[in-house]
């Protein structure tokens, strides 16, 4: 099925590195530093609820996340929260962004061995000056021919970069650890995608069995099983 593949895309955060686990561990601080105000559930809800409110603002990536816990702490705070408290939700934010690099399992392996079999690439989405220091430090860049931070992962999204990288739909393969950004979008445009589970899922990135359906797409438990077939 991958027999007229010339370009194959990587998603980036949780396929190449980690980098949702960060998430979870950001937002049980910030529960735990509002705690006063509300249940640790309710604080989930209304983070969750604020972050989607203002995608289409602030994009995608670890800033429009800071600027959401501040805006939640507000609300529920009634406005009352202390200076002191917001410049700790900031410096979650700063330890967000220096974090090191962890590559997955497996990475490094695969890319040397399809460099120059396949032209390489990375498509990913996320706050660009972020996604431009973690590629830097992973010392990955050598492996790709284009990088390619998009702001969202739709249908129009990737027709816009197949135009870029005048390819088909049929000669690019998408490999990514979300159905709904990596995946699923690629499908319905003809291309072929690889589904590589992570351990931990962004609510948003969660897709239903009716979304899904039927589409055809591969799914590996990690991402050396794409050299059995590649």
């Amino acid at each position: 099925m991958f027999k007229n593949i010339k370009v194959i895309a990587f998603d980036a955060d949780d396929t190449l590195w980690v980098n949702e686990t960060y998430f979870r561990e950001a937002e049980e601080t910030f529960a735990e530093l509002i705690s006063k105000y509300e249940t640790k559930n309710k604080i989930d809800q209304e983070l969750f609820k604020t972050e989607i409110k203002n995608l289409e603002i602030y994009g995608y990536g670890i800033k429009g996340f800071v600027l959401s816990m501040v805006e939640c702490a507000l609300e529920l705070s009634n406005y009352k929260l202390p200076q002191k408290t917001i410049e700790k939700i900031l410096d979650i934010g700063k330890e967000m962004l220096a974090q090191p690099i962890e590559l997955l399992d497996g990475v490094e392996e695969v890319l040397s061995n399809l460099q120059g079999k396949y032209k390489l690439i990375v498509a990913t989405k996320g706050d660009l000056l972020d996604q431009e220091k973690k590629l830097e430090k992973s010392n990955l860049l050598k492996y790709f021919h284009h990088i390619e931070v998009m702001s969202d992962k739709k249908e129009k999204d990737y027709l816009k970069l197949m135009k870029h990288l005048e390819v088909e739909p049929s000669e690019l393969l998408m490999i990514g650890n979300s159905l709904k950004s990596d995946v699923l979008p690629l499908v319905a445009l003809g291309a072929s995608a690889i589904h590589i589970p992570f351990h931990t899922t962004w609510a948003h990135e969660e897709v239903t069995s009716e979304e899904k359906n039927d589409a055809s797409y591969k799914t590996i438990s990690k991402i050396t099983d794409i050299l059995n077939f590649l």
